[in-house]
């Protein structure tokens, strides 16, 4: 099952993903917006792992200080379905955080989420098919801004006892 690490956002970036997940699902399209529990707030994934040691889960293992993030254009993931998501242009303080989680995490990591093998990114929308990434893509990036706010909590996401906390 997923364990993982995940920044949360500020208000202000929270507000402004989940009105492009609404805008999707407006125009019926898939988005994260069709479950709007806690769980499923925005979020950007820094580690995830098979299971995740103490020191991640209690704090110790990894400082956390808030810190600015800018949330950029659109990229696509491929696969047999498609996932759209805003880019997170990266930051030394981003950047740092994840090398620090990813020594904390060690043997567990997930290989796609090595350093210089991850995409910080913000999930917009899953499991889409090609004609509907290309319809969410064209909906999204029609007057797309960057969204600029801060990354507030480090949080964990214990996906197999389906419960989260915050750690730092």
């Amino acid at each position: 099952m997923v364990q993982s690490a995940e920044l949360l956002l500020d208000s202000g970036l929270d507000r402004a993903v989940r009105r492009e997940g609404a805008t999707l699902s407006g125009a019926g399209l898939p988005s994260q917006n069709r479950h709007l529990g806690e769980s499923n707030r925005p979020h950007v994934t820094v580690a995830v792992a098979s299971s995740m040691p103490v020191a991640v889960d209690d704090g110790d293992a990894v400082r956390f200080d808030p810190f600015g993030v800018r949330l950029g254009g659109i990229v696509v993931f491929g696969g047999r379905k498609i996932t759209v998501a805003r880019l997170v242009v990266p930051s030394t303080a981003l950047l740092d955080l994840h090398a620090r989680m990813h020594e904390a995490v060690g043997e567990h990591s997930l290989d796609y989420l090595d350093p210089g093998r991850w995409t910080p990114h913000v999930t917009l929308a899953r499991r889409l098919t090609p004609e509907e990434a290309g319809a969410a893509v064209r909906l999204l990036s029609a007057d797309m801004v960057d969204l600029v706010g801060s990354a507030v909590a480090l949080r964990r996401w214990d996906g197999e006892g389906k419960r989260e906390w915050r750690i730092g």
